[in-house]
C-alpha cells in the first residue's frame, strides 16, 4: 500500500481580531499562487455557534472540547487528500487559551480534572506543527462595530496564550499588526513550504 506523505502543518493562534484569519488566508494565496497544494481549517467560532455551543468569556469544558475535537477532526480530513500544506486557523492551543481565560474572567476556576482533560488533549496534537504563529493583540487598534467584544476578556485571552507557549515551550514566530511583521511570518511559512523542512 503507497501512503501519501505527511503534509506540512502550519497553525495560529492569538486573541479574536488580532488578524489569525487574514494571515492564513494571504499564505494560502500566496502557496497557491506557487502551486502548492493546500487547504485551510476554519470558521469554528461560527460552527459552534450553530449547535449552539457557549463562547468567549462563556466557554465551558464542553465548549472547549468541541473546539479542540472538531478542529482536529477537520484536520486530520484534509490530511487524508493530495495535500502538501495544511494550515490550521486556530491551533489546538488557541481553544485552551480561551478557556483559561474565560475561567479568569469568570472568577470561576476549572476543576483540576477538566484542566488536566484539556491539556493533554491539547498536548497531544499540540505539537504537531511545523510553524506556530502567535498574532499579538494590540489594544489601541480599532475592531469592527459589529464585533461586541468585552475588551477585558480579549486581554487575558492574549496573556494566556503567551502564558501557555511560554510554560509548554512550545517554538512559535511572533506575530504583531506592524505590516513588516506579518509580511515575516508569511516569508517564514513560504520558506517552510518551499523547501519541504520544518522551521
Amino acid at each position: 500500500m503507497v501512503t501519501s506523505p505527511v503534509p506540512i502543518r502550519i497553525g495560529v493562534m492569538g486573541a479574536h481580531s488580532t488578524g489569525k484569519t487574514l494571515l492564513m488566508r494571504r499564505i494560502e494565496m500566496e502557496l497557491r499562487g506557487q502551486g502548492i497544494p493546500v487547504a485551510r481549517t476554519g470558521k469554528l467560532g461560527r460552527r459552534a455557534a450553530l449547535v449552539p455551543l457557549p463562547k468567549m468569556q462563556h466557554h465551558t469544558l464542553a465548549s472547549t472540547m468541541w473546539v479542540m475535537a472538531t478542529g482536529i477532526a477537520a484536520a486530520a480530513r484534509l490530511e487524508e487528500g493530495p495535500l502538501q500544506v495544511v494550515l490550521a486557523d486556530r491551533a489546538c492551543w488557541d481553544a485552551l487559551a480561551y478557556f483559561r481565560a474565560a475561567q479568569e474572567w469568570r472568577r470561576q476556576p476549572a476543576a483540576r480534572a477538566d484542566r488536566e482533560a484539556l491539556h493533554r488533549l491539547a498536548s497531544a496534537h499540540g505539537h504537531t506543527y511545523d510553524l506556530l504563529l502567535d498574532t499579538v493583540l494590540t489594544p489601541t487598534l480599532p475592531v469592527e462595530r459589529k464585533h461586541d467584544y468585552d475588551a477585558r476578556y480579549r486581554t487575558l485571552v492574549d496573556r494566556h496564550t503567551h502564558d501557555l507557549l511560554r510554560e509548554e515551550n512550545i517554538r512559535h514566530v511572533r506575530v504583531t499588526s506592524d505590516p513588516a511583521s506579518q509580511d515575516l511570518a508569511i516569508e517564514r511559512a513560504l520558506q517552510l513550504c518551499t523547501t519541504e523542512a520544518p522551521l
